[in-house]
């Protein structure tokens, strides 16, 4: 763990995870150069350790860095045990995640096993780690990335489309439960961004599409939805008004579900003949 020795911002702590690169290493510097001070989380101490002392020269913010993986359970518990004990995180940016883009017939189930932890189990337990935290203070940012392929699930893989789709649902009901008492949560759907996601999930061309955006135009977006109040940021969708309504229309099947009987369309009909 490395840090500074400047004071304590009054906007507190942002605890980042996935920090040491692509988008959570841009959240850091945008962070930092709002005047939150950092505790970045990733499993590359060599990188953190490098963008730590970066962001502290240029910004003059306290910047801890803490190696550890999310998918071992004793780096998981060392973080939980962080966002519960240090009252300075005032933020909590949910990033690390890891994708593929192979069919069930050619993806390893373990690795499949593997994302499921990163993607859902750990962003889950850091969740509900800080959660009690910004409650009692009625006050706290809980920031989680997902993915476009939550909602258009057919595009990449079928496991890393359907943990994204969880942190969407996911943060929909953190709504319902903490809005009210001062927490903020904010769904990031991010499209194709040039990060090294991509090298890890085995398409590397798909840095160099002309439809891939910067993480750095990525996080400027969401951070800009974040200050206007937005609950879900899709950065890449042009007409926000698309996302309204299709949210309106999934809401407004919910009363329609509180029916005793089936459908007239799943009776069995009997031939009597």
């Amino acid at each position: 763990m490395t840090s500074s020795t400047s004071n304590t911002s009054p906007k507190g702590t942002a605890l980042i995870t996935g920090a040491s690169a692509g988008i959570g290493a841009v959240y850091a510097d945008r962070l930092a150069r709002r005047g939150y001070d950092l505790i970045l989380v990733a499993r590359n101490a060599e990188r953190l350790n490098a963008l730590a002392s970066r962001l502290q020269a240029e910004t003059g913010r306290s910047v801890n860095t803490i190696a550890a993986d999310l998918n071992d359970k004793a780096g998981l518990s060392k973080i939980e045990n962080v966002l519960r004990d240090d009252k300075s995180i005032t933020m909590l940016v949910n990033n690390a995640g890891v994708g593929s883009v192979a069919s069930i017939l050619k993806g390893d189930v373990d690795e499949m096993e593997a994302m499921i932890d990163l993607n859902i189990t750990a962003l889950t337990r850091l969740t509900y780690a800080v959660a009690p935290g910004f409650v009692s203070k009625a006050s706290g940012t809980i920031i989680n990335i997902s993915s476009a392929v939550g909602i258009a699930v057919e595009l990449l893989n079928g496991v890393y489309s359907a943990s994204k789709s969880y942190v969407l649902s996911f943060g929909h009901a953190l709504q319902r439960d903490l809005a009210d008492k001062g927490v903020r949560i904010q769904t990031v759907l991010p499209a194709a961004t040039a990060t090294e996601f991509w090298d890890v999930a085995g398409y590397s061309s798909q840095k160099e599409a002309a439809s891939t955006m910067t993480a750095e135009d990525l996080v400027d977006a969401a951070l800009a939805g974040l200050d206007q109040g937005e609950l879900v940021t899709i950065p890449t969708l042009q007409d926000g008004n698309d996302w309204t309504r299709w949210e309106a229309d999934r809401r407004a099947l919910t009363p329609k579900f509180a029916n005793a009987k089936a459908a007239p369309r799943y009776v069995v009909t009997t031939n009597k003949a």
